[in-house]
C-alpha cells in the first residue's frame, strides 16, 4: 500500500496542486504556481527516502511552499467586494483549496520524520497527505469552479458543503468515529452534487470529445469512490464490516485521484485552452440565407469557455450568461 499512497501523493504534489493553481486565473497564484516545483520536486523526493533527517528536511521544503500558497487564503476571504452568493460561495471553496495543502504538508513532514502528531501515528498521517491534495485541495477547488457555472442552490450547496465536509472529517480526527461519518455525509452530499452539475451543466460545455469524455469520466468516478468513502466511515463508526484501508487506498484513493481530480483539472484546463471559435462566412450575396432565431446566450458553449479562459473563474465576474442552464 505504501508504494501506492506514495505515487498518489506524488500526483498531487507534482500535477494536480499547480494544474489547479492555474485554473484559478488570480495573478498572485500564478506566481506561486510557477515555483510550485521548487517545493513539490524536493516533497516528492522525500517520499521514497528512508525515514529520517534528509526525508524530513526536504518534506519540510513542500511545508515551506504549501505555507507561502495558505498565506493569500485569508486576504482573498477578507477581502471586501461586492459580488453575488455564488462568487462568495466559491470564494469560500477556494479559502478551502488553499489551505488544505499545508494540513498534508504537516502531516508529511512528522510522517517522514517518524514521529506522532496530535497522536497519530506514522501510518494514519501518511494516508492524512493524500486525502487531503484530493478530498480538500482538489474537491474544494472543483466545487468552486462548478459553483460559478451552475449558480444556484444547487451550486452553492456544492461549494459550501465540500469545504464544512473537509473540515468536519478533520475535526473528526480528533473527536471520534461518529463526528468523521458525519463529515463523510456532509462531503460525500457535496461532492454528489459536483458530479451531477457536472454531468448535467458542465460536461455539454466541452465541444470535443475528449473534454466531454473527461467530464463524464470525473462524474461517474466521483460517485462511486464516495460510495466508498461513506462505507468506510460507516463501517469505522459502527463496527459494520467495511473495506479495509488497502483496499480503499486501491479503489477510493486511485479513483479519486485518476478518476476525478486529473480528469477534472484537465477537463477545465482545456475549456481554458480552447482557442476561439472562428466567426462563420458569411453567404455569398445571391444565395438566400436561412434567417435563425438569436442563440440564446445561456445555452452557448462558447460562454462558458471564454468566461474560463479570459477570466479568473473563482474571482472574475459573475457568469450571469450562465445561468439559464441551472435555472
Amino acid at each position: 500500500m505504501s508504494v501506492l499512497v506514495d505515487l498518489i501523493v506524488m500526483l498531487g504534489m507534482l500535477v494536480v496542486v499547480p494544474a489547479g493553481l492555474r485554473l484559478t486565473g488570480a495573478p498572485e497564484l500564478d506566481r506561486i504556481r510557477r515555483l510550485w516545483p521548487l517545493f513539490a520536486v524536493p516533497g516528492a523526493v522525500a517520499l521514497w527516502l528512508p525515514r529520517g533527517g534528509p526525508a524530513t528536511v526536504l518534506a519540510g521544503c513542500y511545508a515551506l511552499g504549501a505555507v507561502l500558497l495558505a498565506l493569500h487564503a485569508p486576504p482573498r476571504l477578507l477581502r471586501p467586494v461586492r459580488a453575488s452568493a455564488a462568487h462568495r460561495t466559491a470564494e469560500l471553496a477556494l479559502f478551502t483549496a488553499l489551505v488544505t495543502p499545508s494540513v498534508a504538508a504537516t502531516a508529511l513532514v512528522a510522517e517522514r520524520s517518524g514521529h506522532a502528531l496530535f497522536g497519530f501515528g506514522p501510518g494514519i498521517l501518511a494516508l492524512t497527505v493524500p486525502h487531503f491534495h484530493f478530498a480538500g485541495f482538489a474537491a474544494a477547488l472543483i466545487a468552486g469552479l462548478v459553483c460559478r457555472v451552475a449558480d444556484g442552490p444547487a451550486g452553492r450547496f456544492a461549494a459550501s458543503s465540500v469545504p464544512l465536509g473537509t473540515l468536519l472529517v478533520l475535526i473528526g480526527y480528533f473527536i471520534g468515529d461518529w463526528a468523521e461519518l458525519a463529515g463523510a455525509v456532509v462531503l460525500t452530499a457535496g461532492m454528489w452534487t459536483v458530479a451531477l452539475l457536472t454531468w448535467r451543466t458542465i460536461r455539454g460545455s466541452g465541444r470535443d470529445r475528449t473534454t466531454r469524455a473527461l467530464f463524464g469520466v470525473s462524474s461517474a468516478v466521483l460517485v462511486a469512490t464516495m460510495v466508498l468513502a461513506l462505507s468506510w466511515a460507516l463501517g469505522e463508526a459502527t463496527g459494520l464490516p467495511h473495506p479495509t484501508l488497502t483496499w480503499m487506498a486501491a479503489t477510493h484513493g486511485l479513483g479519486n485521484a485518476l478518476g476525478f481530480a486529473l480528469c477534472s483539472v484537465l477537463a477545465w484546463g482545456r475549456l481554458q485552452d480552447r482557442p476561439e471559435q472562428a466567426p462563420p462566412e458569411q453567404a455569398p450575396p445571391d444565395r438566400p440565407r436561412t434567417e435563425r432565431p438569436p442563440a440564446d446566450p445561456a445555452l452557448t458553449t462558447s460562454a462558458l469557455t471564454t468566461s474560463v479562459r479570459t477570466g479568473p473563474p473563482l474571482t472574475g465576474p459573475d457568469l450571469t450568461d450562465l445561468k439559464g442552464r441551472t435555472s
